[in-house]
């Protein structure tokens, strides 16, 4: 049966029946989104690895044992597996902030638009993109939280609510007062994010 086309719950039901090429599509449809969310957040590979295989084992044996019955929101609520289990890892390690300053070996941050851009374009955007995730890290943790939700895991404010258990004015709030000390951090640093892509 061709799975591509079909839907999560539809999916869901197909697994729940012992149809492992359904799990693999559901794997292979929020694979990248979820663990890029993960790197961004750990900014480590390798566990980001472990965190996404984690994410998954959970989803899967809850599926399995009848406790996950909102079949509409499947990505949400894998996100909000990634995310605790992010939130379970910086509580371990007792370092919920964390600032390396190296490059990501893995082009995380590759559009289309590219594909168009001249080299010097493309470096120009990359510094960009680099240093506005280095200013992301000295932001609040509940700001950096929703900043990262938002445009690395492109969840809508309504998912991020519900990821982070608060009220989606709240997260709204939050999100604003992100980009109020981001643009403060730009403006102190001197930094030119200007770029332009054809």
């Amino acid at each position: 049966m061709n799975t591509i086309n079909r839907s999560d719950c539809e999916l869901l039901s197909d697994f729940v029946l012992d149809d492992n090429s359904a799990l693999e599509m559901l794997y292979r449809r929020y694979e990248r989104k979820i663990y890029t969310y993960i790197l961004l957040m750990v900014r480590k590979p390798h566990l980001a690895e472990d965190l996404l295989q984690e994410t998954f084992i959970k989803a899967i044996k809850s599926v399995k044992e009848g406790r996950y019955a909102e079949t509409n929101r499947f990505g949400s609520w894998l996100m909000r597996i990634a995310h605790n289990l992010v939130i379970d890892q910086f509580r371990h390690n007792k370092q919920y902030r964390e600032v390396l300053n190296y490059d990501f070996p893995n082009d995380i941050f590759s559009t289309p638009r590219f594909a168009e851009a001249t080299v010097e374009q493309r470096m120009v955007y990359e510094r960009v993109l680099y240093e506005v995730r280095a200013l992301i890290d000295y932001l609040p943790d509940d700001q950096r939280e929703v900043v990262m939700l938002r445009f690395y895991g492109d969840l809508s404010f309504k998912e991020i609510a519900e990821v982070t258990n608060v009220s989606i004015n709240t997260a709204l709030g939050r999100m604003r007062y992100a980009l109020i000390n981001l643009r403060k951090m730009v403006k102190q640093k001197n930094l030119n994010l200007e770029f332009e892509m054809v």
